[in-house]
Formats: structure tokens, sequence, C-alpha cells
């Protein structure tokens, strides 16, 4: 399987062995989105929900679910994460609520998959806090934005 990483040469899935990289510093951003009525987006920005701060709570889950991310994805590597930050924005123009999270590490591997699984579990608690007003939200848009550090060097997506 030419180019997989995860895969040995029979097609098994395999963890990536890093012990022959450099430690340096690595860095991830990935950014989605959760779009919504308008209703929904004025009760969040108003802090009106039953429920308390969404945003605040989207946050630490985004956080947390970084920090878990070896647990959750199973050839990750379980990384001692330097910082993770968490911006969650309300576009009033789209009804939606963009996500940006940025992981650093100073390691052997990056924390691509840390950043996309902090945005995805944010994205998902704000689902979970609303949709008893709104069933309709859609979770999206997912990308890496950029990652820098490590053999393969920078990378920058849109």
């Amino acid at each position: 399987m030419a180019g997989l990483t995860h895969f040995d040469n029979d097609g098994n899935a395999v963890m990536v062995d890093v012990s022959g990289k450099s430690v340096t510093g690595r860095v991830a951003v990935a950014r989605g989105r959760i779009a919504m009525l308008p209703e929904t987006l004025a009760m969040i920005r108003e802090g009106s929900h039953k429920k308390g701060d969404v945003l605040g709570v989207a946050r630490l889950a985004g956080i947390m679910a970084a920090k878990r991310t070896a647990d959750l994805i199973p050839l990750c590597h379980p990384l001692p994460l330097d910082k993770v930050t968490l911006a969650l924005v309300c576009l009033d123009a789209e009804n939606a609520v963009e996500i940006e999270a940025t992981v650093k590490v100073t390691g052997r591997t990056g924390v691509e998959m840390e950043a996309l699984t902090a945005v995805s579990v944010a994205g998902l608690t704000i689902y979970d806090m609303c949709k008893a007003v709104d069933r309709s939200m859609r979770i999206g848009e997912i990308r890496l934005i950029n990652k820098s550090g490590g053999k393969s060097g920078t990378f920058e997506g849109e």
C-alpha cells in the first residue's frame, strides 16, 4: 500500500514507528462550522439557552477531545499536548458558528488529528446542547487549515 503509512507490506493496519523522528515543535490548525436556524444562533449569542453557555461548554469539550484523540482514533499516538485553543465565532450572515482549533506539541509526530477531533467534538457539543430547539443543525466543512513542523514541513490549506 504505497504512500499509506498506517499499513505494512501485507496490508495490515499498524501504528507508525516514530522512534527515529526528531523531536520538533509542531502546530496544526483545523476549522469547521455548524449551521443552524437564526433563532438558535441568537439564543447562543445572547446566552439565553437554559443549559447555559453553549460556546463555553463546546470550547471545553473540544479541548478535552484533543487530549483524548488517541483513545478515539485507533492508530494515533498518545501525545502530551503543549497547548490547545478553540475559537468559536458566531457568523450572523451565515447562521453558523465557526469553530477553529489550534493544537501545539513538542514531539515526534504531528497534531493534525487532535485539531480535527477538537473541531468535530466542539460541533457535536453545540448540536447536543441545542438539539431540543433545532434538530436541523448541520456540522460540516471540517478540514485542516495548516500544519507546521516535522519532516514533511508546512501545509497550507484554505
